[in-house]
């Protein structure tokens, strides 16, 4: 964990105390262990599915990556419990078929519907036609605990992180919207590691992050780190250790945690959302997997 870059002591106590006091091995009832190893099951079963039907079709798969899904599920099952109406979500491309249908709620049939060439939406509906992995979807989630969230998932073409903002914005608006309380939605970033610390749209965002006419209490940053950054090792992309130096600037706090300790992600997790829900600012979570 990385936060001696956090000016506030306030912040920086509350985050040793959180961190002191967090251990995996107790945390977790069977009945929740049961439910993440469902959730994995799924989304490994679905992405191999669709790796043995559709043999070389693109679909940027989040295998190695899988804890990222359920790190989002976490991230938007507490966030409904701190008082979150809506979630607004935005990603690259990888991951972003299971976010579609584990998170989203997307129908499979849909979503294979269109690796056989055909739309998902009736025609009538005269909705233009995209790659699977640009789409955007919306639809009402019912958390494990009863709460209804509303949740939206910006569509993104191809330039990776130019999405930032427009999360950022369509947060705003819609907080502002609801009287200006900035815990009633909530936004969410996942990003790839290569284009955190490669594109300068990630900093000019977090720069504006804190900025009393663009701030939105807040935003949770998942990396989903599989270390090679699509075509680049890390030596050859960055000169930082991290790929989430970047995020220092703002004395956002960063957690980097295994993606095959599943237990360890959602408790990485859970610090993070309380993080973001108590202080109001940004929060970086650098899941390295493969």
């Amino acid at each position: 964990v990385e936060f001696s870059h956090v000016e506030n002591n306030i912040e920086q106590k509350w985050l040793y105390d959180q961190l002191e006091s967090a251990n995996t091995h107790i945390m977790f009832s069977l009945e929740e262990k049961k439910r993440m190893l469902k959730d994995l099951v799924e989304i490994e079963g679905f992405e191999q599915y669709l790796h043995t039907k559709f043999s070389g079709a693109k679909r940027f798969s989040v295998e190695g990556g899988d804890a990222s899904i359920v790190c989002l599920e976490a991230v938007i099952n507490l966030s409904a419990e701190d008082g979150a109406q809506e979630a607004v979500l935005g990603l690259a491309h990888r991951g972003r078929l299971s976010t579609l249908t584990k998170v989203m709620q997307k129908p499979y049939r849909a979503v294979l519907s269109e690796f056989m060439g055909t739309s998902a939406f009736p025609t009538d509906l005269n909705v233009s036609g995209d790659v699977k992995y640009h789409m955007g979807f919306s639809s009402d989630k019912i958390t494990p605990s009863g709460l209804n969230i509303h949740l939206s998932l910006t569509p993104n073409p191809s330039h990776l992180e130019a999405v930032n903002p427009v999360v950022a914005g369509k947060v705003r608006a819609k907080q502002d919207c609801l009287g200006r309380d900035r815990k009633k939605v909530v936004g969410i970033l996942v990003h790839g590691d290569a284009a955190f610390c490669g594109q300068g749209v990630v900093a000019e965002s977090l720069v504006m992050s804190g900025l009393r006419p663009y701030e939105v209490g807040g935003i949770f940053h998942l990396v989903i780190n599989n270390q090679i950054g699509f075509t680049a090792n890390a030596e050859d992309s960055r000169v930082g250790r991290y790929c989430t130096e970047v995020a220092k600037m703002v004395g956002a706090p960063i957690i980097h945690v295994n993606g095959d300790d599943i237990e360890a992600v959602v408790v990485a997790t859970k610090i993070a959302c309380d993080y973001r829900v108590k202080f109001g600012k940004d929060v970086v979570v650098d899941i390295i997997c493969y």
